[in-house]
């Protein structure tokens, strides 16, 4: 069932502010800061917020809904959620996912969500990565896609989709399924797998040029940790990096020392953060960057990554000094 390219034109912004754990702005208790970032988004145009009910336990729905309610702009922003299935929710899978819906559309403070993503890796076995789950477990009776597609058909959610991690052989079965409207996926310039072909010596996570499997099915397709994890934005390691298991420490300190030498090329005549938004967007089958916001002034800076007169790098001569640097 093709229902993929009614959700295109949303995702036909420039950027979109991220509701996550990295930049630890809704995850927190500055509710006055929350404001002002949300705010000078909305001031700016940008109208997609992303979360997840793991955000935080849920924390970041709460906060997200909250000033959204009070700026009186939920009903004109986009906003998408996740599900994560741990293993103790397997034996009820509808059921689990049932609650986690209603229970973010209770702390969104929201009729409906734009986007529910399933956010557990896609794996050929169950725990072959931390929470990861398998193709039939997405796509079989009683599963993910048909407890998905049912809430969608109540009108709690308006598209379903996926997130971009695990084995890229399983992803493209799930993807090749035609069920779901979107992917959010790991792209950037330390490593863009996701999107092209790597040799077989990359030596980070391959994720098998996904994004081509996802624009055969006419998918949108959101670019995640375009930063990666603030690396290339020069920041301190967030308090999550230091307990994920999908991104974690050791991999941040490979990718800030990367960034470091990748600014040494770039030298003064680019903005690192701004070049990492450009890159992620300049995927001629990325439809927008989740970039994770902390203060008012990085709504700014992302957007001014838009509107630049400056000559874009050489996206191919730079990947490969980075790669083999």
């Amino acid at each position: 069932m093709k229902h993929n390219t009614r959700l295109l034109p949303v995702f036909r912004i420039s950027a979109l502010l991220w509701s996550g754990p990295v930049s630890t702005l809704m995850v927190g208790e500055d509710g006055e800061r929350q404001r002002q970032v949300i705010e000078r988004a909305i001031e700016r145009g940008l109208n997609w917020f992303d979360t997840a009910a793991t955000y935080g336990a849920g924390q970041s729905e709460t906060n997200l809904g909250r000033v959204l309610e009070e700026l009186g702009t939920g009903e004109s922003v986009h906003v998408a959620t996740k599900v994560r299935l741990m293993p103790e929710d397997l034996d009820d899978i509808p059921g689990f996912i049932r609650q986690s819906v209603h229970q973010s559309l209770q702390r969104l403070r929201l009729p409906r969500i734009t986007l529910l993503q399933l956010h557990n890796s896609i794996t050929p076995a169950r725990d072959d990565e931390p929470t990861s789950l398998t193709p039939e477990d997405v796509l079989g009776t009683h599963g993910i896609a048909e407890t998905f597609e049912e809430l969608k058909a109540s009108g709690l959610v308006q598209q379903i989709g996926l997130t971009g991690i695990g084995h890229p052989d399983s992803l493209a079965e799930v993807v090749r399924s035609g069920r779901f409207a979107t992917m959010q996926v790991p792209y950037h310039l330390l490593n863009p797998s996701a999107g092209r072909n790597m040799p077989d010596d990359f030596a980070e996570t391959n994720y098998g040029n996904i994004i081509e499997e996802c624009a055969q099915q006419q998918m949108g397709v959101l670019a995640i940790r375009v930063m990666a994890g603030g690396a290339l934005a020069d920041s301190p390691p967030s308090p999550h990096t230091f307990k994920t298991p999908f991104f974690p420490l050791a991999l941040y300190e490979r990718d800030r020392h990367r960034a470091a030498q990748l600014q040494n090329l770039l030298r003064e005549s680019y903005s690192l953060p701004q070049v990492a938004v450009q890159f992620a967007l300049n995927h001629p089958s990325i439809h927008s960057a989740l970039i994770g916001f902390g203060e008012p002034d990085q709504v700014d800076e992302a957007l001014a990554a838009l509107n630049t007169d400056s000559p874009l790098p050489d996206w191919d001569e730079l990947l490969t000094s980075v790669l083999t640097g």
